[in-house]
């Protein structure tokens, strides 16, 4: 992410009652917008965008300076008298059973939310400043549509503090309970969690995870459903050097991406935190400092074969290797990325954000790499060897980890989106089905200057291979910039320069796709969004007017086809009898017409109309009844057989759970399984996750 309207109460969309029934877009906006004046927003054919929260939107708990969606009231205290505008990055939505409860007791906050981190940065009296905030999606009444989720530690004045910093991404930990949000600001970022639910009026406290999941440039974060916590670093590299020169600003990897491993889920204090390690031929691709190493390993690392390798769309080797264990190292706070860098973790070109592929059982992962966000980088073409920095990730690219099952230390790396020029700075994703991905740009003014071109956000076909995915791709949005981010712009660049600290261009960000479930066994990838109940689309447009919209996709078109045309005329009837006969002599009067003939036979059937496309889905059905559950011990007491009675005829996989922890696994067909652990089970309770349900059984 970079560094950083008038009043509207908005109305909240409708829940769709099936999945959003929408794929691969076919047909998508042409071109971006141009970095010119005030252009509008322009999505694909069909698709709108509703907003659910204006950066100017009042907070219903404000504390001193924390009054606004999208601003910190500080102007008073600013060298240059404005407002700092708050990046409202990444977005959760989640639905929950009962009413989580707020600052205003008795209050029925709705059972549909969306949550913001919103991203600050430090320095220029903005240190730990950054807050969270919850859209409550079922309130109307603007006193009530957002709440502030963070407790100043002084109320007023530039010394007040959220105590956090830059926050980034989010997420939901359905074990802890608790929203994880991550702040990206090097070593003063790390994971930070604040309760779903609150305990009384009063802002849940957050807890800091720095002694067990490190501090680093945090941005994206996201968990699979054995409790393993996915966390994307975006640190910035320095410029390399080569053959005597800078390398056209193109930088050195500088990022890793992170897995920490619980020793317990539901207790984030205590387990493992990994980094991903990527290999060539064997060897390990890892970081070179130009100052201890030497000046061409750390180019390489730019420009060499490893990397190039890493973005060529072979497939590689890769292993997560562990850079912090609680139990040998304890839990004081330490620096992820110097000790990724320590243990030969692999450097990455900015990785920002990233999400399990829906239905892969959590075994595949793809992250966005943001790249160097300049044309001169982009497009450099080394005078030593002809290494050409986009080959290199340069432009940006989408990365994907495949591992033979969840939280499996080894598996393979492989990038299935490659950028150039007119898909670039990758910066977060979302699936909109198991084979479709969205990708938003974040090109940053530079990059917007250069080649005229505002963000746009990508839809991307991943069946499709490397060396057609990325010019196959399609825009499903092309970002305009509102009035309030033109302001900025004309402040920054006019000559001379006055004083603006806010960021300008608008940013597409916190693209997040989901039907909301708060449950281990509904966790954000287990299933394909295409085809859940009550999926909802989301994204903001960041920095000036800080817009969140609701996207809704195009309609079904109705069943009703359009009237054929009319059938070709009947036959002529048959002639009518002769006259009778004139008297003799001169010529008699011209005899009456005959009756009519009778009526010819009918004409053939016209064409048939086209057949009309598809209507909408029926509503969804009611909830049936849980699944009936018989099970049975083998004497070795590691396996066990059940016997799920059932009206689905897909086969699945089935996991056992005790106590939060998978103690067995097997696949369901045709109502049967056979289920086998590593170590003895037990007779007790027990809960069997299948089907996407979760159903309750006791082993007797």
């Amino acid at each position: 992410m970079r560094r950083i309207a008038t009043g509207l109460v908005v109305a909240t969309t409708g829940l769709t009652a099936a999945g959003i029934a929408v794929a691969q877009i076919t047909s998508g906006v042409p071109s971006a917008q141009p970095r010119s004046g005030t252009p509008a927003n322009v999505f694909a054919p069909g698709w709108t965008a509703s907003p659910v929260a204006l950066g100017s939107n009042k907070l219903e708990n404000a504390v001193g300076d924390w009054s606004k969606y999208g601003y910190v009231m500080d102007g008073s205290s600013r060298s240059d008298g404005l407002d700092t505008k708050s990046e409202a990055d990444q977005n959760t939505y989640l639905v929950t059973q009962a009413n989580p409860g707020g600052p205003t007791a008795g209050y029925d906050y709705g059972r549909h939310f969306l949550f913001q981190g919103h991203e600050i940065f430090s320095g220029g009296g903005s240190i730990n400043k950054a807050y969270l905030t919850r859209i409550n999606l079922d309130v109307t009444d603007p006193a009530h549509h957002i709440t502030l989720l963070s407790q100043p530690t002084v109320p007023t004045g530039t010394t007040g503090t959220t105590g956090i910093a830059s926050i980034d991404g989010s997420t939901y930990d359905p074990w802890t309970k608790e929203l994880l949000f991550t702040a990206e600001d090097g070593t003063l970022g790390g994971v930070v969690g604040t309760p779903l639910n609150w305990g009384s009026t009063s802002i849940p406290a957050t807890t800091k995870y720095h002694g067990s999941m490190g501090q680093g440039g945090y941005e994206g974060i996201h968990n699979d459903d054995r409790g393993n916590v996915m966390i994307i670093e975006d640190v910035g590299g320095s410029t390399v050097t080569d053959n005597g020169s800078t390398a056209g600003k193109v930088k050195q990897p500088n990022s890793f991406v992170y897995r920490f491993k619980p020793k317990t889920p539901g207790d984030l204090t205590q387990g493992k935190l990994q980094a991903l390690q990527v290999k060539a031929d064997g060897t390990p691709i890892t970081f070179h400092s130009a100052a201890t190493t030497s000046v061409a390993a750390a180019r390489d690392d730019a420009l060499g074969e490893p990397i190039r390798r890493l973005h060529s769309g072979e497939r590689l080797a890769a292993a997560w290797v562990t850079i912090h264990d609680t139990d040998l190292d304890g839990t004081t706070a330490f620096n992820a990325n110097a000790a990724a860098k320590t243990a030969g973790a692999t450097p990455l070109k900015r990785p920002e954000n990233g999400k399990f592929i829906p239905g892969s059982d959590f075994r595949s992962f793809v992250f966005a790499e943001t790249g160097d966000t300049d044309n001169v980088a982009g497009s450099y073409v080394s005078p030593t060897d002809g290494a050409k920095a986009a080959d290199r990730g340069a432009w940006g690219a989408l990365v994907r980890i495949d591992m033979p099952e969840a939280g499996a230390d080894t598996g393979t790396v492989k990038t299935v989106v490659n950028g150039d020029s007119a898909h670039a700075a990758f910066d977060n994703v979302a699936f909109l089905d198991k084979d479709t991905v969205l990708a938003g740009e974040d090109r940053g003014e530079t990059l917007h200057t250069q080649l005229n071109a505002l963000d746009s956000l990508w839809s991307f076909d991943l069946t499709k291979p490397l060396d057609a995915i990325t010019t196959a791709g399609k825009r499903l949005e092309a970002q305009g910039r509102d009035a309030d981010a033109f302001a900025d712009v004309q402040k920054l660049e006019a000559s001379p320069a006055v004083p603006d600290h806010n960021s300008g261009d608008n940013e597409i960000t916190g693209i997040h796709v989901s039907d909301g479930s708060t449950a281990i066994g509904g966790i954000l990838g287990t299933n394909d969004p295409a085809d859940q109940p009550g999926t909802r689309i989301f994204v903001t447009q960041q920095h000036g007017s800080n817009i969140t919209y609701e996207l809704t996709p195009p309609a079904p078109a109705s069943t009703t086809g359009p009237q054929g045309p009319a059938g070709s005329d009947g036959a002529n009837g048959s002639n009518g009898a002769n006259g009778s006969n004139g008297a003799n002599g001169a010529d008699g009067a011209k005899g009456s017409t005959g009756p009519a003939g009778p009526a010819g036979s009918n004409g053939a059937p016209g064409i048939a109309g086209t057949l009309g496309a598809q209507g909408p889905a029926g509503p969804a059905g009611k909830n049936g009844k849980n699944a009936t559950v018989t099970c049975k011990l083998a004497k070795s007491g590691k396996k066990v057989t059940c016997t799920v009675k059932t009206t689905s005829t897909k086969a699945s996989s089935a996991r056992l759970v005790r106590s939060g922890r998978t103690v067995a696994r097997g696949r369901l067909v045709k109502g049967r399984v056979t289920l086998s652990g590593s170590k003895k089970l037990t007779k007790g309770a027990y809960t069997l996750v299948a089907v996407g349900r979760s159903t309750r059984l006791t082993i007797a």
